[in-house]
């Protein structure tokens, strides 16, 4: 779900993410070679390689890793696999729109893949455009809510361009344009305030609410699409309470 909604910071996404360590690391080892490719490998010069590379730090990826990928990326050491960035759309049970970004060296697998996940979790695939103008694409910094407030956030990062600051519960998100990204993450490192990670995002512009039966089919085909070696991000507008989210965290006991 990428952030986007209190499922994010719940035990139930903890839970699948240690389980799928393996993948997560792949993934964000994947987003470092694209930045490193696309940016060059100085960390100062390509923002977007630094926050790779602080979100894979922060996931426990070994620097070993990261320096690799680094160096695969750039060309330094005979390069890495020229991957394509494919984005398709669709919808989950109870109408909540799907964005699932593919990062893959194969479109056809990364199509077939993502056609068969949504299909048997009971969604549907959508053409090009019919979903994606539920969501604008923003800048999400997030920050653990551990040390900090949601009042010295915003004032750090107010001038910075933050638009809002939302309360996940074990993490702040600090929303803004795309384009001040950088400008509200370094206003945080300026204030002291350490933050999990930065990266432009697909926010939904209205949610859905969901019930409990609807939350469980929704989690369920998003998990099956976060299996693919090749997605990289699925973004939905699913909304659930914390009162649906306790209810689905007792019938897990």
């Amino acid at each position: 779900m990428s952030g986007h909604s209190k499922w994010a910071t719940t035990k139930h996404k903890k839970a699948a993410i240690d389980a799928k360590r393996g993948k997560l690391f792949a993934k964000l080892i994947k987003n470092i070679e694209v930045a490193a490719r696309n940016g060059g490998a100085d960390l100062q010069g390509n923002p977007t390689l630094f926050d790779a590379v602080q979100k894979a730090k922060k996931s426990s990826v070994p620097n070993d890793n990261i320096d690799r990928a680094i160096k695969r990326g750039a060309g330094l050491d005979g390069g890495g696999v020229d991957y394509q960035t494919i984005m398709y759309e669709g919808y989950a049970p109870g109408g909540v729109a799907l964005l699932i970004e593919c990062l893959t060296d194969n479109r056809n697998r990364a199509a077939s893949e993502v056609r068969v996940a949504v299909t048997r979790g009971g969604g549907s695939m959508a053409d090009p455009g019919s979903v994606s103008y539920n969501f604008s694409r923003k800048g999400v910094v997030t920050v653990p809510a551990e040390g900090t407030d949601e009042d010295a956030i915003l004032e750090a990062t107010l001038d910075a361009g933050a638009e809002e600051v939302k309360d996940n519960g074990d993490t702040f998100e600090v929303i803004s344009e795309a384009t001040d990204l950088v400008a509200v993450r370094t206003a945080l490192q300026d204030a002291g305030i350490d933050y999990d990670s930065a990266e432009a995002a697909f926010v939904p512009n209205l949610e859905v609410q969901l019930d409990a039966e609807q939350a469980k089919k929704v989690f369920k085909l998003i998990d099956a699409l976060e299996d693919s070696d090749d997605v990289q991000n699925v973004y939905s507008n699913a909304d659930v309470t914390d009162e649906v989210m306790a209810q689905l965290e007792s019938d897990e006991d």
